[in-house]
């Protein structure tokens, strides 16, 4: 039956909704503390993981975003997420669904916590017992990554280019680098021989050093690229064409950087499968095989882990020297392609 109430907007806070529903909820919860020191891709994904769960049609015709928190018992919490796991044409979206159920465990607490006397005592997605196995992300090789910045240059996307080269070397996230990283963070004028890498996920805010010790350079692919590039605003990576309207080179947007990347990756012939994050998978593995040890990739990383290692292996600028250096001679001993580069612009 055709639901012909209004559905849940997911892009903003309802405040006008019935107190003590699932839609109150929901809107107490955007309106947290908590849920506004997400990150912005973060806020977007459980806006939308929140929105599949009130928006779900009932028999009746209701919404379930209507019904009162008292009706929602474990029993229906996992009649919900069994429903959520399948979309109306049959396909399965089994990742969606557990991230609907997930958020709205962390709504229902975080609601609990500010309103104790409207909340229902016990929470009834909790303890549901999702069992989730992603499939693992398909790491892009060296080779693959000279395919597909060539393939940008051609097209004219120099700085999609730039990224994927910052994500597979530097190991930085896509948001990072789309939204964070500037050219004060490259060869800052308090260390002008590093690359200031921020890991806004863990707060990690890493030195990578561009030269060895005898001054070679560690990244010449990367480092000549953007020495020779020229700044367009404070990011380093902006969108290649100027706006029509403003007439700069404004920041990439998540949607159109995925749709482009994606036309690059096809007609650079690379598995469709693969993803930009597979960049920072496939640096990562470029490093294992190089047989960096935990310190070196965590020094380079800034990648925080529960083992001991993190309590007696400390992060050092040298750690990060030997682990590029290990990587660079790695790829020197297969490809000869970082030498080459330095042969023709050094």
């Amino acid at each position: 039956m055709q639901n012909t109430k209004p559905a849940f907007n997911a892009s903003t806070s309802d405040t006008a909704t019935i107190k003590g529903s699932f839609d109150w909820m929901i809107a107490v919860y955007l309106a947290s503390p908590q849920f506004d020191d997400l990150p912005d891709l973060t806020q977007r994904s459980y806006r939308q993981a929140l929105a599949r769960v009130a928006n779900y049609p009932l028999k009746d015709g209701r919404r379930f975003g209507t019904i009162c928190l008292t009706s929602i018992t474990p029993a229906v919490a996992d009649q919900m997420h069994a429903r959520l796991k399948s979309r109306s044409d049959g396909s399965k979206r089994a990742r969606s669904a557990m991230l609907s159920m997930r958020v709205a465990q962390r709504a229902w607490s975080i609601t609990q916590r500010r309103h104790m006397a409207d909340m229902p005592p016990h929470n009834p997605f909790a303890k549901m017992g999702i069992v989730y196995r992603p499939a693992p992300t398909r790491p892009v090789t060296y080779q693959e990554l000279l395919r597909f910045v060539a393939e940008a240059d051609r097209t004219g996307d120099h700085s999609i280019g730039t990224a994927a080269m910052i994500a597979f070397f530097w190991l930085q996230r896509q948001t990072d680098i789309l939204a964070r990283l500037s050219w004060h963070h490259y060869r800052p004028h308090d260390a002008p021989e590093v690359a200031r890498i921020f890991h806004h996920k863990t707060h990690e805010l890493v030195d990578i050093p561009l030269f060895d010790n005898d001054g070679t350079h560690l990244w010449p692919e990367l480092s000549i690229r953007l020495d020779m590039s020229l700044p367009r605003g404070a990011l380093i990576v902006t969108r290649d064409h100027p706006d029509r309207l403003r007439k700069t080179h404004l920041p990439w947007q998540p949607d159109y950087f995925r749709h482009r990347v994606a036309g690059i990756r096809a007609a650079a012939g690379i598995d469709p499968q693969v993803k930009f994050m597979g960049l920072r998978h496939g640096g990562y593995t470029e490093g294992a095989n190089a047989d960096l040890t935990d310190a070196q990739l965590r020094a380079l990383s800034g990648h925080r882990t529960a083992s001991m290692v993190l309590v007696y292996a400390k992060a050092s600028l040298q750690q990060r020297r030997d682990g590029a250096r290990k990587r660079r001679e790695a790829r020197e001993a297969t490809a000869g392609i970082a030498e080459g580069w330095e042969r023709n612009h050094l």
